[in-house]
């Protein structure tokens, strides 16, 4: 999506904190870990939940879905980036990853 403040995996400040918006399946697959969960699906009826994070960094899978939240969350003047690659490219460079469960994480 163009025009979408957007930031790589390696860019990613030390302490920044995600906002993951995929599904529960896929966050109970793996996901980052102090990252917050608020599904896509259920964004807008749990919008005073947001993190009060400047900026907000938003991932999803692959980056698709997080670049329509992002885009959403601008028009309502939240200060959010697009993590680009999203959770493929968070493992693919070796990021740290955490299961529910036990279970050993996966991105789903």
């Amino acid at each position: 999506m163009t025009g979408v403040p957007t930031v790589a995996v390696t860019d990613l400040p030390a302490d920044a904190v995600l906002l993951d918006v995929r599904e529960i399946d896929e966050w109970t697959a793996g996901h980052a870990p102090g990252a917050r969960h608020l599904p896509m699906s259920e964004l807008t009826a749990r919008m005073g939940e947001l993190p009060d994070d400047d900026p907000l960094f938003v991932v999803c899978r692959s980056g698709g879905r997080s670049a329509r939240v992002v885009a959403y969350l601008a028009a309502q003047g939240y200060p959010a980036v697009n993590v680009d690659g999203g959770m493929q490219a968070w493992a693919g460079v070796g990021r740290q990853l955490v299961a529910e469960g036990g279970r050993a994480p996966e991105i789903a």
